[in-house]
């Protein structure tokens, strides 16, 4: 059985020819329509904070029709819409539909830009040059996405940045020296550019003034089936040997342990739901997949980390990065409490993430790959999820 790959531009003259029949009983013929579509930028104010500072909402299209709504608090993407295999758009990420709704307390870093450092710290701590550093612990007794107060949940200053083969917006964020605990003054940048090629590529650039620890993520949720109930049904695949089990509150063993004959074993692609119930520790520890597996590509540029199918729609999303790793979180601790776009309730598992990073608690664990960054160094990292239906 063959699989026929459809492009996407394709796809959009297929929607917009169907759209173009009939209106008021007469019918425009398929070859008077036109898709030739520009990329672009727009700008719209999103609503204030509690402290008064405005945030603006930017929204991204390229010439193929798909498009992202990026806003400067927490460099949040709050809207990505793909085409399915009937041309029909679709918004593939969770979240709100207002400014408010991402304020609310409890709300799992949907869409956001992580740091300084993603994934977990034990005891929220950590040594540099003999020198101790006590973060916030804020899960369980662990340090935790940057913090209370990380990358996630300031306001960026935005800016459009040109290129030649999509569009850009540029996000910058200066976190002062002991902001959150972390020692240097951070400048961090994050762009965002969407592809005429179907690619959300995210680059991710940092200096310091002082030795410092830094890994930066993004924390979308993905259903590639918009309204359905849970990922349960989505095909992941992830391209590594090993993961890396974890403690009862989730740190990193140290181990890296082979993923044949376990539930982690995502190498040939299968369903979520297919292993995540078995009887196992490390899924018990996790409520279901919540775990670092490393890339078999690590360190040989941008490889392809892993892969996201849902066969209803078609849509199929490929994750490449830079990065050593990988972490796959299956939305465990979604509850149905949240109301999300459109009155949906994000129900247990109704979303999950692929977050590319360097391992979780490696400023603790010296055989782990160095997140350190020293002046006059400049951490650099990219992420690319391309877009596609089959």
């Amino acid at each position: 059985m063959k699989t026929y790959y459809l492009s996407l531009a394709m796809l959009a003259l297929v929607a917009c020819n169907q759209k173009a029949k009939k209106q008021d009983d007469t019918t425009v013929p398929a070859d008077t329509v036109t898709v030739a579509m520009k990329a672009s930028v727009s700008k719209e104010k999103f609503g204030t904070l509690p402290d008064g500072k405005e945030v603006d909402r930017y929204t991204l299209t390229n010439a193929n029709g798909i498009s992202m709504k990026v806003m400067t608090y927490g460099g949040i993407i709050t809207s990505l819409q793909t085409p399915d295999k009937n041309g029909e758009q679709g918004d593939i990420v969770l979240g709100f539909d207002s400014l408010e709704g991402y304020l609310q307390k409890g709300v799992p870093y949907f869409g956001a830009v992580i740091g300084r450092y993603g994934n977990r710290i034990a005891k929220g701590k950590f040594e540099l040059d003999g020198k101790t550093y006590t973060l916030a612990t804020n899960d369980g007794p662990n340090h935790l996405h940057g913090g209370k107060k990380g990358f996630d949940k300031v306001v960026w200053t935005a800016s459009e940045k040109k290129t030649d083969h999509g569009v850009a917006l540029q996000l910058e964020y200066l976190s002062k020296d002991m902001e959150e605990g972390y020692p240097g003054n951070l400048k961090a940048t994050v762009t965002y550019t969407l592809t005429d090629d179907n690619e959300l590529q995210v680059d991710y650039q940092a200096t310091t003034d002082k030795k410092t620890v830094v890994n930066l993520t993004q924390h979308s949720y993905f259903n590639l089936a918009p309204g359905t109930a849970t990922i349960l049904d989505h095909e992941v695949t992830l391209h590594a040997d090993a993961f890396l089990p974890v403690s009862n509150t989730l740190i990193p063993t140290g181990e890296l342990r082979p993923v044949e004959g376990t539930p982690f074993d995502f190498r040939k692609g299968k369903k979520v739901g297919q292993d995540i119930g078995q009887e196992d520790q490390q899924l018990e520890y996790g409520g279901g997949f919540d775990h670092c597996w490393v890339l078999n590509g690590a360190g040989e540029g941008l490889e392809k980390a892993a892969s996201l199918y849902d066969a209803s729609t078609g849509r199929l999303m490929e994750v490449f990065t830079t990065e050593p790793a990988i972490q796959f979180y299956s939305g465990n601790f979604l509850d149905g409490s949240l109301t999300g776009k459109n009155g949906e309730k994000y129900v247990h598992r109704s979303g999950l993430c692929l977050e590319t990073e360097h391992y979780p608690d490696a400023p603790n664990q010296p055989d782990f790959p160095s997140t350190v960054l020293n002046p006059g160094e400049e951490y650099h990292t990219t992420t690319v999820f391309r877009f596609s239906v089959k």
